[in-house]
């Protein structure tokens, strides 16, 4: 059987909010972004929407990392409750790992997790199967980022949210 690289969203696609993009290749999974998604008027009681993880919880032998873009928090605001149950490493640009480090504390979730800040001129190795490297987008947050995830197959741009300035 040929090795296949899937992307599978697990939110933010086709909506606003809840952001998360795993990349699997063989035994490697590497996740963009955790975000929230916040209640449509009608939806008395909710506070918060997060992404189903059920994918991820089956195969968390697989996960390697969380790949941060930026600090919104429809991009971050789901690892005070997603990161404690997948227990992998977070990589994030400053900015967005001052905020996480803060929202984790708040939620008292932090005591188990790692949270990486990364350098853009650094390339990780994540996995056997990932060469990560962060590149600077304009966006309505400092500091936002675009990914670009080199594979066996070939490389994933992932831009993040990004804003053209004339």
């Amino acid at each position: 059987m040929t090795s296949q690289l899937r992307i599978i969203p697990l939110g933010g696609l086709g909506e606003i909010g809840k952001n998360m993009m795993a990349l699997e290749y063989e035994d490697d999974i590497v996740i963009i972004d955790c975000g929230v998604q916040f209640p449509e008027e009608g939806m008395f009681g909710v506070d918060l929407i997060i992404p189903d993880i059920s994918y991820l919880m089956d195969r968390i032998d697989k996960v390697r990392a969380i790949l941060i873009t930026h600090g919104h928090e429809d991009h971050i605001g789901a690892l005070p409750f997603i990161l404690p149950k997948l227990k992998c490493p977070v990589y994030a640009p400053r900015l967005a790992h001052g905020l996480i480090t803060a929202k984790l504390k708040e939620r008292r979730a932090a005591r188990d997790s790692v949270v990486n800040p990364i350098d853009p001129n650094v390339v990780h190795q994540i996995g056997e199967a990932f060469e990560v490297s962060w590149f600077r987008v304009c966006h309505s947050i400092p500091d936002a980022m675009g990914i670009a995830i080199g594979t066996p197959l070939g490389t994933v741009i992932h831009t993040g949210d990004f804003k053209i300035d004339h």
